[in-house]
């Protein structure tokens, strides 16, 4: 079966009641998980941006305890998890504000992170990528927030 576009699903959906769309939104939330968080971030945290910001750092941080230190393999693994995570909540916010807020805060937990990232040339390459996609980010926002947001990324730095 092939999708159809965004276009023809929205001139699809004016033609329903109330109750078609709801029980079409229910039913869209079973089928997969992100469905249901997007749900969730629409319906409950949508209104309050800084409380789901808070929300998400304290799972980086939960996720950043979890990580096997054994050996770089793993911590490379689990840091590169923890970024998928983290693109799929901005992706939600569709905010500029929130995605360089939590990339910034990701930077800030991988360097502070034990042992050192210093040690290892792809972790320092992820810090670098992301850390320049913040720039990217911070350069599209407006000049108070670029200010603010540029203190940040001076303060982490390049590794």
């Amino acid at each position: 079966m092939k999708a159809v576009s965004v276009v023809t699903i929205k001139k699809e959906l004016k033609h329903r009641s109330h109750d078609e769309l709801m029980q079409l939104c229910l039913r869209l939330s079973r089928f997969k998980k992100e469905n249901k968080e997007l749900l969730t971030y629409l319906l409950f945290e949508s209104h309050d941006e800084s409380g789901y910001i808070e929300t998400v750092k304290a799972e980086i941080d939960s996720q950043f305890e979890m990580i096997n230190t054994n050996s770089y393999f793993y911590i490379k693994k689990s840091v590169r998890k923890i970024l998928r995570h983290i693109k799929k909540y901005a992706r939600y916010s569709l905010k500029k504000e929130t995605e360089a807020e939590l990339l910034l805060y990701y930077c800030w937990k991988l360097k502070e992170f034990k042992p050192s990232i210093k040690h290892n040339t792809t972790l320092i390459n992820i810090y670098n990528r992301q850390l320049t996609l913040v720039e990217k980010i911070i350069s599209k926002l407006h000049e108070d927030l670029q200010y603010d947001y540029g203190l940040k990324v001076e303060e982490l730095g390049y590794l």
